[in-house]
């Protein structure tokens, strides 16, 4: 046992975060989570285990539409929990889509929504109809834990692993390391599921790789197959980049330290891209994950939660030295990372995601459907962006006919695969059918938004329900432009959390009050340098007056296949340097 989880064992805590203490009385993530879910007193749960409730994949929220208006009849804010599953890869199957889509109708507000880490959070879920939401999700083979919380969340990977041999290797062991690295607690199965506890010996060890400590906070892995980077690889506290040469998948370039999340005002916080430190065969992927993550239990801060995330440890001990911390735990080197130049794939060229019909490798035929903001559901005829969209009915029509998969992207979009030749006009007519298609630019494929009002507890400004409003009127600027079918990429979130990678983005909205952003510009079009703020606190008017010159620049000064980000750094708009720090990825 480390030095750090002898101490922490050892002293009575009071000088670490208060949730050191909550992860270590807990007994293993149990905490009174059984005496709240039996109060029917109230739709809450206890302060403490709202804490714990993530470890098992899920946040307690409350309508905040409502919320002064339930004050006001001296009601409790209109509690319910966002429950997110655990899908590493974001592969399901068509008949898993089917009970998905019945939870979603039955406990939850009736959408699905993807994330940008790759897989689905169910919104309004009441913690009456909590256990039996999870109940039918775990009978389909899914289950939400480690979702949320300080331990390893959803493993993302490459869109798609029926694409080629490689990227089906390359989902394997984003399964493998998902699995690998799962708490070992029952506390899940026990509160939620039903399980009896059966109490272990005394020297029992429950958990082995996070002790009862678990992590000093929340912890990411992304992998991904140049050229495509559509997993935004660099934000992971992990990155592992494939290797490709002859056809064969060699192994991965390591990276460490990526993480978007800041707090206005704070310097001190900050987001961060992963700093390449070495390769490893894939057989080496799993324990080299590992590994890391054993680094930072050990060294990672645990008295100041806003400065816990693997990225300043990589920062205080820097790279070398963290280098060196993971090599001595691994009980070998690492290899020194590849030229992604000399290999098969070539560097990054892309964050995008393929849309419409296109063939794998073997021949098998995939359809790549967008959906704005990932937001799953049928749309009235009277809304005014989405009219008549059916997008849940169409889903699940497709998901009746098509006996394949169905995979989920980080820019959430889906992917309908292994698509029999047959079925292709079926599907076509099930899309123009429910409307499941609009016009849709290059500006809009390309953008994310974050959730934030009314349910995100931490949103300062709207996001998912205003971001395709503001493209509209982009796109018009755009047209105007004579760029309507040139891509930028846009993102917006309510707040500095960066769950919408908004400072990777080309051009970044970030929420500082209601109608007000930050402005962020500068990032690339691969997912490799951050961007930089260049207005902040603007409301649309000012967004759209500082935007729409610029835009005009672009389209008159822009060099053959050079995009907006870069050209914004050539034409000296924005430095490529903040605070002296290259923020491209090494």
């Amino acid at each position: 046992m480390s030095d750090i989880i002898t101490r922490l064992r050892d002293e009575s805590l009071d000088e670490y975060a208060p949730n050191e203490r909550l992860k270590v009385d807990s007994d293993y993530l149990r905490g009174r989570l059984m005496e709240d879910m039996a109060d029917n007193a109230t739709g809450a749960v206890s302060p403490d285990d709202t804490q714990l409730t993530k470890f098992h994949g899920f946040y307690m929220q409350d309508d905040r539409d409502v919320r002064d208006q339930r004050r006001r009849k001296k009601l409790e804010p209109l509690y319910s929990f966002m429950v997110r599953l655990r899908l590493p890869g974001g592969r399901i199957s068509s008949a898993q889509w089917l009970t998905l889509d019945d939870v979603a109708t039955r406990y939850a507000n009736g959408t699905l929504r993807i994330t940008t880490r790759q897989t689905f959070q169910y919104h309004g879920v009441f913690k009456s109809n909590l256990r039996a939401h999870l109940k039918t999700v775990n009978d389909a083979m899914i289950d939400t834990i480690a979702a949320c919380g300080d331990v390893n969340r959803n493993v993302t990977s490459t869109a798609n692993p029926h694409r080629s041999k490689v990227h089906r290797q390359v989902f394997d062991i984003a399964d493998a390391i998902s699995t690998h690295l799962l708490p070992r607690t029952r506390a899940y199965h026990e509160i939620f599921l039903g399980e009896e506890r059966v109490a272990g010996g005394p020297d029992e060890v429950i958990e082995p790789l996070y002790t009862q400590h678990y992590l000093p906070r929340k912890f990411k892995i992304g992998l991904a197959v140049p050229p495509d980077n559509e997993t935004d690889v660099h934000t992971n506290d992990i990155s592992f980049i494939a290797v490709v040469e002859g056809g064969e998948l060699k192994g991965f370039n390591v990276a460490v330290g990526g993480g978007m999340g800041s707090t206005h005002g704070e310097p001190a916080t900050y987001p961060r891209i992963s700093t390449l430190i070495g390769f490893c065969a894939a057989d080496q992927a799993v324990d080299v994950a590992e590994k890391i993550v054993l680094v930072q239990r050990d060294n990672g801060d645990r008295k100041n939660r806003k400065h816990a995330r693997l990225k300043y440890t990589v920062d205080d001990m820097g790279a070398e030295t963290f280098r060196a911390e993971v090599e001595k735990y691994l009980g070998h080197a690492l290899e020194e990372a590849r030229d992604l130049a000399t290999t098969d794939t070539g560097p990054f060229t892309t964050t995008g995601d393929i849309l419409g019909w296109y063939q794998g490798e073997d021949g098998q035929w995939h359809y790549g459907l967008f959906i704005e903001n990932g937001r799953i559901r049928d749309y009235p005829d009277d809304n005014p962006i989405h009219a008549g969209m059916q997008l849940m009915s169409g889903m699940r029509e497709i998901a009746r006919l098509h006996d394949g998969d169905i995979v989920l992207s980080c820019n959430q979009n889906l992917i309908i695969s292994c698509v029999k030749p047959a079925m292709r006009e079926q599907i076509d007519a099930i899309i123009e059918s429910y409307h499941m298609l609009k016009s849709v630019t290059p500006l809009r494929q390309h953008s994310i938004a974050c959730v934030a009002f009314p349910t995100c507890g931490l949103a300062m400004a709207e996001s998912e329900r205003y971001l395709p409003t503001l493209l509209d009127k982009l796109d018009a600027v755009m047209k105007e432009a004579g760029l309507e079918d040139d891509p930028i990429i846009v993102r917006m979130t309510g707040c500095p959390n960066g769950c919408g990678r908004p400072f990777m983005a080309e051009i970044g909205f970030v929420g500082k009050a209601i109608g007000r952003y930050n402005l962020y510009l500068g990032g690339d079009f691969t997912g490799t340098r951050m961007n930089k703020m260049y207005r902040e606190n603007i409301d649309e008017q000012t967004i759209l007056d500082e935007l729409t010159p610029m835009i005009q620049r672009y389209a008159r000064e822009r060099e053959e296949g050079e995009g907006f980000g870069d050209f914004v750094i050539r034409a000296g708009i924005i430095k490529a340097t903040v605070n002296g720090l290259d923020f491209h990825a090494a």
